[in-house]
């Protein structure tokens, strides 16, 4: 997942991350397994990856309640949000 944080919400924005999407998507079966920021040019500014134990869970918790849920509390607080499902493999993903 890439976004970018809206600047007037950036401290709203870290609470939420750390205590609730966080938990929320462990909640689910996903495990946060990476996350980055861009410091410098022109991309999104946050990545995250997380992982699911296989392709079934991984439809399950992108079709749950849950997630429209939280994810529509992460849209508050971002623009410019993409997703992507791959399957896992060693190193860097993207």
């Amino acid at each position: 997942m890439t976004w970018d944080i809206s600047p007037e919400r950036e401290q709203e924005y870290f609470e939420f991350v750390i205590g609730e999407f966080v938990p929320g998507v462990q909640r689910m079966g996903l495990q946060p397994i990476e996350a980055w920021a861009t410091i410098y040019g022109n991309h999104p500014q946050i990545q995250v990856s997380l992982m699911a134990e296989d392709a079934s869970m991984a439809r399950r918790a992108l079709s749950s309640p849950e997630w429209l849920r939280i994810s529509e509390q992460l849209f508050a607080f971002v623009k410019n949000y993409s997703h992507k499902v791959v399957p896992a493999r060693g190193g860097f993903q993207f």
